[in-house]
């Protein structure tokens, strides 16, 4: 069983809802803080969100948030929840080093000629053995700690980033970051 976010952030607000659709009620983009999942929220009504909020999703009484009208198809946010889409990412990842470190100290392989450190984006097979070989000797403090002692790697953090944002844009065979 997945674990429910309690929070989640603004992507976009449409107060007349969407421009081609149904009945004309004030709809939230947002992605849930600790999921990474994409949904679609009500607000109560006369409330008015912005982007970038942070608001409350959770069991309990909710203030802003009516309820949540059920995940989102990635096609369907706008172009402007795409931005800040990107923009959570990048703060989330940097949020969350030590935990995003941990995964390239305890990644395994998920078969025999896939690893997971391979899925990152500019990562390939030479990479992920001189990551394997480094964190043998000690395990990874940090981005730049990956950065100094294994050759030529591509920047962790972009490339995390940049798998986030692939695996919420596109079905992916192995998610490893979004739930």
């Amino acid at each position: 069983m997945t674990e429910k976010d309690d929070y989640a952030i603004i992507l976009d607000y449409l107060p007349y809802g969407y421009p081609m659709g149904g009945k004309p009620m004030p709809i939230a983009q947002a992605i849930g803080e600790k999921s990474f999942a994409l949904l679609e929220l009500i607000p109560r009504r006369g409330v008015v969100l912005t982007q970038n909020e942070k608001v409350y999703i959770g069991p309990d009484k909710r203030d802003k948030i009516h309820y949540i009208g059920g995940k989102l198809s990635f096609e369907k946010i706008t172009e402007s929840a795409k931005i800040q889409l990107q923009e959570f990412i990048g703060e989330k990842v940097k949020e969350r080093e030590e935990e995003i470190v941990n995964f390239f100290n305890n990644a395994q392989a998920i078969n025999m000629r896939l690893h997971q450190i391979e899925l990152l984006p500019g990562f390939g097979h030479k990479h992920t053995q001189e990551i394997l070989k480094a964190r043998e000797e000690k395990a990874f403090a940090s981005f730049e700690d990956i950065r100094k002692r294994v050759n030529n790697v591509p920047d962790p953090k972009r490339a995390v980033e940049k798998r986030i944002y692939e695996e919420l844009s596109q079905k992916q065979r192995f998610n490893l970051f979004v739930k």
